[in-house]
């Protein structure tokens, strides 16, 4: 058996050379069809007692099957392809796949029957469904027989003209023969992937997130057969708009505008994908009122406001619905202009801002988090143009003993500009300003002496300070490092000198040696030890407080391809250190 499998796959893939067949992409996806990208298709059959308003029209491709709805609906103005519900019938199942040497014979007889009801030479044939797409290999010799009928089936139906399309409704396993299945399959058939959403999820997470949901998973899907070979032409995806409990579609959503909003944006995912991937065609499924649960009288309003989403010509969705359905096609939407990488509500992002800064950070992803940091902690805070020039010019002074040229020769040496230090130090204010809102617990006296006896080595020394700088407010006492100038360290016990930071000048006295902080008394340290352990914990809140921001500021964030940033604390001052506002943190670059 396997050795029949592996002869179909071979056969599968070579390329069809005779004039009209399924292996060359067709100029037409059935009779009357031009292949655009995408095709839409509706599945609609006598059950769907609104089909002759809303679907019955020029411009709407209808997948039905039987041979008296297709006529109907030619003749009201619609295209129509044949859809053939009985798939399992004609070539088994994994558990008891029906007898290989019958299905040519079985595709002859439904490629017949498919021109007859279409009144088309050359149909496009729905198969529905494969079973067991998501079984993973090795696959047992039934399976394996039965893959082996689906894909001569499919074969034999397009040697005689067909387009057929296979539906899955599973996630496509790609392990050991499955993946050259699927690409076997995908040069002689179409490949349609079932992506039923309750619509109560969509319409919780609201337009913004619950587009980015629909539009990532369509990517998703359609990237398992991409990644093995499937011609993006050959896939499309199928939507749903059920209503029987359990099923995906509505699901009971209340009020009926809000799942009129979730088709809207059904139809706006699926043409962004297919058009970002190139995809054949999307189609619609659960118009069908076969049962009680199903007969929803809303279907055929919501058919209206997936139609009208397409194609305002179609329905007029805004005057039907009335004014509680959302007209607008803009919100949610990746709607950026060229150059730009992602948007935070109104205030765009551009790829050369990105990649500018990119120069420093030598990490493009890195470098877009700490733009989109930048404009959330922007909005909180009131830094202005004139503080970051006054930042600038103290670093210039104190780490540049007001050499301009050497500060501009290692802003170079870093791969920063002017604008990007300013940018820096703009975030370091920000931050600053930030960190000190927050509030910390204080630390117990316990916590105090664990946090001493891990930093024991910590140098520790007592001086006095003239103006009261942040890393001694109480100007005299024990100075901690690392928040210290490592200079308080370095002078002779008794000798006062004076210490340029960005922070300010300074008058300090050292009134003691330097020491080890787990060499001297805990009482006389305390001070100290709080200070160094609050820092600690100020950078900790900071860290927790600007991924909870972030994450909330997913749903205003509009990117690319729905490639948002990654979520992160990114200090940028870490690439260029003479750039922090964090004195003791500071080193100045050896100009070459």
């Amino acid at each position: 058996m396997r050795s029949l499998l592996i002869a179909l796959l071979v056969l599968a893939a070579v390329p069809w050379a005779l004039s009209g067949s399924a292996g060359a992409t067709p100029r037409e996806l059935s009779c009357g069809v031009p292949e655009a990208q995408p095709v839409w298709i509706d599945y609609v059959d006598g059950t769907v007692e609104f089909w002759r308003e809303r679907f019955g029209r020029p411009g709407i491709v209808i997948a039905t099957g039987g041979p008296g709805l297709g006529v109907e609906m030619r003749a009201a103005g619609a295209t129509t392809m044949h859809f053939d519900l009985y798939l399992r019938r004609r070539v088994g199942t994994p558990m008891a796949p029906l007898d290989p040497a019958t299905m040519e014979k079985r595709a002859d007889g439904l490629f017949e029957y498919a021109v007859e009801v279409s009144g088309c030479a050359r149909p496009m044939i729905a198969l529905n469904e494969l079973w067991g797409a998501s079984v993973p290999t090795p696959w047992t010799v039934t399976t394996e027989r039965y893959r082996s009928n689906v894909l001569r089936f499919v074969r034999r139906l397009a040697e005689r003209g067909g387009r057929p399309a296979l539906l899955v409704s599973s996630t496509p396993v790609m392990g050991g023969e499955a993946a050259a299945w699927w690409r076997a399959v995908g040069q002689v058939s179409d490949v349609v992937l079932e992506n039923y959403w309750n619509a109560n999820v969509i319409s919780k997470a609201g337009p913004v997130a619950g587009s980015r949901m629909l539009r990532t998973d369509f990517r998703r899907s359609a990237a398992t057969l991409l990644a093995v070979g499937v011609p993006a032409s050959r896939i499309g995806l199928m939507l749903g708009f059920h209503t029987t409990p359990g099923t995906g579609g509505r699901e009971g959503l209340k009020p009926r505008e809000r799942w009129f909003e979730v088709g809207k944006l059904q139809a706006l995912a699926g043409r962004q994908v297919a058009r970002e991937l190139r995809l054949g065609h999307i189609w619609s499924w659960g118009w069908t009122m076969r049962t009680e649960a199903g007969k929803d009288p809303d279907k055929t309003l919501a058919a209206c406001a997936w139609l009208w989403t397409r194609d305002s010509k179609l329905c007029d969705a805004p005057t039907l619905l009335g004014p509680r359905f959302d007209a607008d096609l803009r919100v949610g939407q990746i709607d950026l202009p060229t150059g730009v990488r992602c948007k935070l509500d109104d205030s765009p992002l551009t790829s050369r801002s990105v990649t500018t800064l990119q120069r420093l950070t030598r990490d493009w992803e890195l470098a877009l988090t700490a733009l989109v940091v930048r404009r959330i902690e922007d909005e909180l805070t009131d830094v202005g143009t004139g503080d970051v020039l006054a930042a600038e010019r103290r670093v210039v002074a104190a780490r540049f003993r007001g050499n301009r040229g050497a500060y501009l020769a290692a802003l170079t040496q870093a791969g920063a500009s002017v604008p990007v230090a300013r940018g820096i130090l703009g975030d370091e204010l920000r931050r600053i300003e930030l960190a000190s809102t927050l509030r910390i617990s204080p630390a117990s006296a316990a916590t105090l002496a664990r946090y001493r006896e891990t930093h024991s080595l910590l140098s520790a020394r007592r001086v006095s300070v003239t103006p009261s700088p942040s890393w001694l407010p109480e100007g005299t006492g024990y100075a901690l490092a690392p928040s210290t100038p490592a200079a308080v360290f370095a002078v002779p016990a008794g000798r006062t000198f004076e210490l340029r930071t960005v922070e300010g000048r300074f008058t300090v006295r050292a009134l003691g040696e330097t020491t080890a902080v787990g060499a001297l008394p805990l009482q006389e340290v305390r001070p100290a030890l709080r200070r160094e352990l609050n820092f600690e914990r100020r950078a900790e809140a900071y860290a927790d407080w600007t991924l909870r921001r972030q994450r909330g500021a997913e749903s205003r964030l509009t990117c690319q391809k729905d490639r948002l940033p990654e979520q992160g604390v990114v200090t940028l001052s870490t690439f260029a250190p003479f750039l922090t506002l964090h004195e003791a943190g500071a080193t100045v670059p050896t100009t070459r």
